[in-house]
């Protein structure tokens, strides 16, 4: 029996692949990422993966046919993963043999849920790797958030780094993380954090919160130049990538 399921994560942005690598190892899955077709093939050819989670987006590829490909020459899950939302090309998608589409952006959190029920389906007899302990959050509601160390208190609207220090932030900071520590695993678009920070003082265009992100950054991240507890998604927003638990 497999210790572990094998997903292949197909798409051409780096930060893309590493973050849902990092999120489905986090729930139990070995993953390998690709960056291009051939890629895929010769990695399908080595080691077939148990599902690929596949853009359509590539650059010089159609996507559509990688997953004709894929569907044609293999028996493994198949998710398409893309800022394609057309109606058309869900159909297409579909049709050419995908068990599910997402579109970007997306809950990893449902995305994992989504990975599992195609996982069953596919492989019925093989249990799907369980989610860590660490990974869940606690049913109870608490006004304390603790994520890699950090306990947001939102309460006291205080913070403390790992170390048990009280670290600052301004109210628009505050604010922020607490949208982000709310919403663990969820991509989370500029319009929706301009909401939680400003209301209805915010305006088209406005750039504050990748001003606020990148102070925020300075304050709780190892090297705000490389980021990992706050990641950007490119075209979507940000992103909260540490689990998050209550209490």
């Amino acid at each position: 029996m497999k210790s572990a399921f094998h997903i292949a994560v197909l798409d051409d942005d780096v930060d893309i692949t590493l973050l849902l690598a990092n999120y489905l190892q986090g729930h139990g899955f070995r993953v390998t990422q690709v960056h291009n077709g051939s890629a895929l093939m010769a990695l399908m050819d080595n080691d077939p993966a148990d599902l690929v989670l596949l853009d359509l987006g590539l650059p010089g590829e159609d996507g559509f046919s990688i997953a004709r490909r894929v569907r044609e020459s293999w028996r493994c899950g198949l998710v398409i993963v893309t800022g394609r939302g057309d109606a058309v090309d869900k159909v297409v998608g579909l049709e050419v043999g995908a068990d599910d589409y997402v579109t970007k952006p997306f809950d990893l959190r449902e995305l994992v849920a989504r990975v599992k029920a195609v996982l069953r389906r596919t492989t019925p007899e093989t249990p799907v790797a369980p989610a860590p302990a660490s990974a869940v959050l606690a049913a109870a509601p608490s006004d304390k958030l603790r994520f890699a160390g950090w306990q947001l208190d939102t309460a006291a609207r205080s913070l403390r780094n790992p170390n048990g220090e009280d670290v600052t932030l301004t109210s628009g900071e505050f604010d922020l993380l607490k949208a982000f520590a709310r919403h663990p695993g969820r991509v989370l678009s500029r319009d929706f954090l301009l909401e939680q920070t400003r209301g209805r003082e915010a305006a088209p265009f406005d750039r504050t919160v990748d001003v606020q992100v990148g102070r925020l950054r300075k304050k709780i991240e190892a090297d705000s130049d490389d980021p990992q507890i706050i990641k950007s998604v490119r075209g979507a927003g940000y992103i909260l990538v540490p689990p998050v638990s209550h209490g």
